[in-house]
């Protein structure tokens, strides 16, 4: 069990476990786990950290678009944001590139979901490693990630 799915328990947040067969030389993990999974990859949400060089934020939007650092920026109430670096991703988060769940992260990081998972019933994140998503309600999502706010924080690719 991973650190995402053992909190997920113990909230009692309801919550569906999808595992895939995860293709070492894929990079694109979102639309690897929408393509194994047989799932729309409108509701396969990625999750990404963005700083401002003072703080890292989570910002979790669709697999088929990117993050628009200015309105995260600006939804997160700060100047300007950037991707912030893979190591500090990792040893915030605790989990490896690629399978950073939004959930169970070893520092608590203020985080904002882009309000398009509103559209879905139930969407789909990282569960903690590769070739893992949890499926579950944004709105448990949200509480999962100890409130985090929605936000218009993603472009259409």
């Amino acid at each position: 069990m991973t650190p995402a799915i053992n909190l997920l328990k113990k909230s009692k947040i309801a919550f569906s476990i999808h595992e895939y067969e995860h293709d070492r030389d894929c990079t694109n993990f979102g639309e690897e786990a929408a393509q194994k999974l047989n799932l729309d990859p409108a509701c396969v949400f990625k999750t990404l950290l963005v700083s401002d060089d003072k703080q890292v934020f989570v910002a979790i939007v669709p697999v088929t678009g990117t993050l628009n650092l200015k309105r995260a920026a600006s939804a997160l109430g700060v100047k300007k944001l950037h991707m912030a670096d893979t190591k500090q991703a990792e040893r915030l988060t605790g989990y490896l590139v690629g399978g950073i769940s939004p959930i169970g992260q070893k520092k608590s990081l203020v985080t904002c979901i882009d309000q398009s998972a509103h559209h879905f019933d139930k969407i789909y994140v990282s569960g903690g490693q590769r070739g893992l998503d949890i499926g579950l309600a944004p709105g448990d999502l949200s509480l999962a990630c100890r409130n985090a706010v929605f936000a218009d924080i993603g472009d259409a690719k």
